[in-house]
């Protein structure tokens, strides 16, 4: 927590009302969404829809005594209260809570890459929470709003962190790391979601990759080649400029690794999966077969070979797992249908994996696909023409 006296030190904003000290342990910024008001700090935000400054006054009523603003507000309908002026109250937030994650010398893991970054985070939980008393981020709260009230879930017992960090063009994510400060990092893989908001496909790995140049060890899977050539750069330079080496843990199907995959075979709903590392052969079986959930578990299964835990009790941890919701979420439809949700990501690299686990699905003889526009791909000209082909190549139709 912080102290309300604690704030404009930090901020170094103008302390326009001082009132009784209290302690700050939860971030709103949703007037609709009040449930701890004695220990809240209501930050309005400015859009272009909408001015949250119009709420205070609702906010007060329900019992917040803590703002920060950017606005001239009327101080006499706010007796009692701790109010702060800033210039912009979304990077004044942000500030605070990279102050407030300072506080903390845990272990925190940092997410970020196209698509899997909530999956892994929730099967991390579920994978570790024996061990570690985590905090993590809520649902997929990964943005320049989500990861602040994120990070202020963190409390004096916590002991693991898992955060993800999501972004959709340049310069969002070197905000993003100064309230993470991961100390572990996982790169799940890059696909095309969001291209629009870069110039190329290294352009936004780089960018991305802003979210470990200060950790200690990075996981990832050095089968995406360009991301793997970034990655050896991020570690080149922290070591020959920064004086800091980033422990790479790599896996592969393809090449040499230091988790590298053997051979996976699928059956009954599970995959095995054989691997060696460090020199000896290891084996895990999952209760999945679609390759998207592969890829996730083999991130989890090198996460927890690093954080120490016995390969022995692997096995009996990977097949609890349960799938998460917003991806590739299976519904039971109206008149015997069976509908798979896929809706949290639009591109063509999870629009394909999505393909795979529908034809995996056999209890029903016609398949059916329902496309909206595909938004995040930054592509136009060939997007509908892969679409296609990829339609094609599965025998469905559209």
């Amino acid at each position: 927590m912080i102290k309300a006296s604690e704030m404009n030190g930090c901020l170094k904003g103008y302390l326009v009302q001082q009132a009784a000290d209290i302690a700050i342990e939860k971030i709103l910024f949703d007037s609709r969404k009040i449930s701890h008001p004695a220990t809240s700090l209501f930050v309005p935000l400015i859009s272009d829809r909408r001015n949250a400054h119009t709420y205070i006054h609702e906010v007060y009523q329900a019992g917040v005594r803590c703002f920060l603003v950017s606005e001239d507000i009327n101080v006499a309908l706010l007796p009692g209260a701790w109010i702060i002026k800033v210039s912009d109250t979304l990077a004044a937030v942000q500030k605070l809570s990279a102050y407030y994650r300072a506080k903390f010398h845990i272990p925190i893991i940092g997410i970020t890459g196209s698509n899997g970054k909530t999956v892994i985070k929730e099967w991390l939980y579920q994978l570790l929470e024996k061990d570690y008393r985590i905090v993590r981020s809520p649902k997929s709260f990964n943005s320049q709003i989500g990861v602040p009230i994120s990070v202020w879930l963190l409390r004096p017992d916590t002991q693991l962190a898992l955060f993800e960090a999501g972004i959709s063009q340049a310069g969002e994510m070197e905000r993003l790391e100064k309230m993470v400060k991961p100390t572990i990092g996982i790169f799940s893989n890059i696909g095309e979601s969001h291209n629009e908001g870069f110039l190329n496909i290294r352009h936004k790995i780089n960018e991305k990759l802003l979210l470990f140049k200060n950790c200690d060890t990075l996981i990832y899977n050095k089968d995406y080649h360009e991301l793997h050539d970034c990655i050896l750069q991020l570690a080149a330079h922290s070591k020959n400029n920064l004086d800091k080496e980033i422990q790479l843990l790599e896996w592969s199907r393809k090449s040499e690794a230091l988790l590298q995959i053997t051979s996976i075979e699928k059956a009954n709903g599970h995959s095995t999966i054989q691997a060696s590392y460090h020199g000896n052969t290891i084996e895990l079986c999952i209760p999945f077969i679609d390759e998207a959930s592969i890829e996730n578990c083999i991130h989890c299964w090198l996460t927890l070979l690093h954080l120490g835990v016995p390969q022995k009790e692997m096995n009996q941890r990977f097949e609890k797992l349960h799938p998460v919701a917003m991806r590739l979420e299976l519904i039971k439809g109206i008149n015997h249908c069976t509908l798979i949700n896929d809706s949290y990501n639009s591109d063509v690299s999870s629009f394909s994996i999505a393909l795979d686990f529908l034809i995996q699905q056999n209890q029903h003889d016609t398949k059916t696909v329902i496309l909206s526009d595909i938004l995040q791909s930054g592509r136009d000209n060939e997007l509908y023409d892969e679409v296609a082909e990829l339609l094609k190549q599965k025998k469905l139709k559209d």
